[in-house]
């Protein structure tokens, strides 16, 4: 499929994702006009884009507005292969699902949120021709951007570029002291995260993750949970073992959940794995990128 357009000039289309959530309690519309959500949905909306599109080079956020009931998220697609993947996995249905993994994930919310989409290149609703790839990339190529990227947009980029990054690291002092973790947050390789109640997400991350080691985590988490206690690790093991790791490791979890309740924290969960020397499931679960 050809990268250039007719005339040699890179290929570029423009598109628009619709998204509005259909679980109660949670307006994304009214999450994005809250300053403090407007930043956590930005990166929600980054994250989907980029596992949808294949990285972050393909594709690039010009605005996100009020199409009320729906948030309209305006895309430029700058590589055809790049707008052909996302096609397909919003097509399947992947791209909805990344959505929903990531909120529930960042927005803490007890369960997976349900989210409905719409996409449209101009005038065309291309959720009716899904099933003709090429005349979505076609119609996608005809709707060429009219505006150049959002001031708020470029302003949360930077943002979003700061927090991947980090501050940079300063100089040991004799006189400088560490400044306090406030409440409710906790440490991580000299980085501050919320500390959150786990959610559905963490859960299936620690789940896909841990292999064989989530019997370490178990003992670990059980220095502190009483339900984890003496043999409850071997008889979790036991019970279900002819499911597979995944399941051992998710029943861990879910237990850990229902023991502890509102205490069954992230910083908990981050530290048993530290604890089992599985820094880089930590970091996973965290969402920090290499």
């Amino acid at each position: 499929m050809a990268d250039k357009t007719v005339d040699g000039g890179p290929w570029t289309g423009c598109a628009v994702m619709f998204l509005q959530s259909l679980s109660p309690g949670v307006d994304l519309l009214s999450l994005y006009k809250n300053q403090q959500g407007k930043f956590v949905v930005f990166k929600v909306i980054k994250l989907t884009l980029t596992d949808s599109a294949g990285g972050l080079g393909g594709y690039e956020i010009l605005k996100v507005h009020d199409a009320e009931p729906f948030l309209g998220v305006e895309v430029k697609f700058v590589d055809v292969a790049a707008c052909q993947q996302f096609l397909e996995n919003y097509s399947s249905g992947a791209v909805s699902q990344s959505f929903s993994q990531h909120a529930s994930r960042l927005l803490a919310l007890p369960q997976e949120l349900t989210v409905e989409t719409q996409l449209k290149a101009s005038t065309h609703v291309l959720d009716f021709c899904l099933d003709k790839l090429e005349v979505c990339l076609h119609h996608i190529q005809l709707s060429k951007p009219e505006r150049l990227r959002d001031e708020e947009i470029d302003h949360l980029e930077r943002q979003l570029q700061s927090q991947v990054v980090g501050p940079a690291p300063q100089p040991p002092t004799g006189t400088q002291e560490e400044l306090p973790v406030p409440d409710n947050f906790f440490k991580f390789q000299n980085r501050v995260f919320e500390d959150r109640m786990l959610t559905a997400a963490d859960v299936q991350s620690f789940s896909n993750g841990v292999g064989r080691q989530w019997k370490h985590v178990g003992r670990a988490l059980g220095k502190s949970c009483r339900a984890l206690k003496g043999p409850a690790i071997d008889n979790l093991a036991y019970e279900y073992e002819r499911e597979g790791l995944y399941e051992q490791a998710y029943q861990l979890i879910s237990r850990f959940i229902q023991a502890e309740g509102r205490a069954a924290k992230l910083s908990r969960l981050v530290r048993a794995c530290e604890d089992s020397k599985l820094t880089s499931l930590a970091e996973h679960i965290l969402d920090i990128h290499p």
